[in-house]
């Protein structure tokens, strides 16, 4: 495969073009960054990602930038604000859930000094580098995604499945699935 492409599912769509070629699968060590993509995978369960991606910029201006000491302040009267706004996807258990993720949030960045030495322990510490040729290879979930939801769950997480979670492993760079013949499946190894 030549390295002048890029994985499939990328398409042709701007957007999902761009989200592919900066961001997805470069290692994140960021906290707040961290926080969006969790929050922004369990909003897309059982949606597409880019229906999310066209929605992100409004998330992040009615979700307070992200920011998890904010959200974690959210009260119902907020709650019902954002399940009225045709800018996120207006589910009551996911906006509920970005709440309850943002308390639990800080409960693990209180308990581990930084969310991010909590959530790469899943991979010990450095992304896994997976060999993948076609979309096939690329399973839903693994063992670490596995591992990663139950203990998510165990602190209070919601919309944490396994398949979220490996969503969000692949997207925050702790596992390198762009496909081998993608022209960031080396460059996202450097970053």
């Amino acid at each position: 495969m030549p390295t002048t492409t890029r994985c499939p599912w990328a398409g042709s769509d701007p957007l999902y073009v761009a989200y592919h070629d900066t961001e997805w699968g470069v290692p994140s060590h960021d906290d707040r960054h961290l926080f969006e993509m969790l929050l922004l995978e369990g909003a897309q369960a059982g949606l597409s990602w880019i229906t999310i991606l066209r929605k992100r910029e409004h998330y992040r201006r009615v979700f307070s930038g992200f920011d998890p000491s904010r959200v974690a302040r959210y009260d119902e009267a907020r709650a019902a604000r954002l399940l009225a706004d045709p800018g996120i996807v207006r589910n009551r258990l996911k906006v509920a859930s970005a709440i309850t993720n943002a308390r639990a949030f800080l409960d693990v960045q209180r308990a581990y000094g930084s969310f991010d030495a909590y959530i790469w322990q899943f991979v010990g510490g450095r992304p896994i580098v997976n060999r993948r040729r076609t979309l096939r290879d690329v399973p839903p979930r693994t063992p670490e995604s596995d591992a990663m939801s139950r203990d998510l769950k165990k602190r209070g997480f919601r919309f944490v499945g396994s398949t979220i979670c490996y969503s969000f492993m692949q997207a925050t760079g702790m596992v390198n699935d762009h496909l081998v013949g993608c022209r960031r499946y080396g460059a996202v190894q450097s970053s």
